[in-house]
């Protein structure tokens, strides 16, 4: 599970956003001023990724993606600001932020910003993920079987990252379903999602009729064995 450090002091709207990131599949941790931000990180640090809030009690999310740069990490960064004004956005990414958005948003966008960005930070990290018969080039949206290339749609595609990515986790319909909605664009029901799981199981397992790694988890989702 993708794990998250939000830093935010608005009251208002930090248990809305958790909970709406934590539906959506993520980890969230919360935290409201720049000191708690740096000792979260100096404790922990095994974050995926870093919510910024720009106006805090004691400084901005500027200055904890500075620090956090000059440290050498290149943790994922997003900054979440009221203000849209251009100088913002600029000095925003001049700092080390990947991405910025402006409040109010829609959580759907959010969320679609956040899986983009760890999806280009994976990218460059990890350009092949391999799980037994299977490989996945995620330069090129390349994926094989026994080194065989497979055709797959562009929903197939992205449904097959998901469970290979949380291979051994159960993924569930909803979290699957918001996954692929949000990044194409186009409404995916649960009677479509059932047509992917079947489509998939066509062409990367063995025997489709007995799946040995696509499984289904009944009255929750499905799980990618590795």
């Amino acid at each position: 599970m993708t794990k998250i450090l939000l830093l935010e002091d608005d009251i208002s709207l930090i248990d809305g956003l958790e909970y709406a990131l934590q539906k959506n599949g993520f980890d969230v941790e919360t935290v409201h001023t720049v000191g708690e931000a740096m000792k979260r990180l100096k404790l922990s640090g095994s974050y995926d990724l870093l919510l910024l809030d720009v106006t805090l009690p004691d400084g901005t999310g500027f200055d904890v993606c500075a620090r956090i740069r000059a440290d050498g990490s290149q943790i994922p960064i997003i900054f979440l600001t009221a203000a849209d004004e251009e100088v913002n956005v600029i000095r925003g990414l001049d700092s080390g932020g990947d991405d910025y958005i402006t409040k109010p948003f829609k959580i759907g966008e959010l969320c679609s910003r956040i899986r983009a960005l760890l999806r280009r930070t994976e990218y460059a990290a990890q350009p092949f993920i391999s799980s037994g018969h299977l490989s996945i080039d995620l330069a090129d949206s390349h994926v094989a079987v026994n080194g065989t290339a497979v055709e797959l749609t562009r929903a197939e595609y992205r449904l097959l990252c998901l469970l290979v990515r949380n291979a051994g986790s159960v993924v569930t319909r909803e979290v699957i379903l918001d996954a692929l909605w949000d990044n194409t664009g186009d409404f995916v029901d649960d009677n479509t999602l059932s047509v992917y799981i079947r489509r998939l199981r066509e062409k990367i397992e063995p025997d489709p009729s007995q799946p040995r790694y696509l499984t289904t988890v009944r009255g929750f989702g499905y799980r990618w064995v590795p």
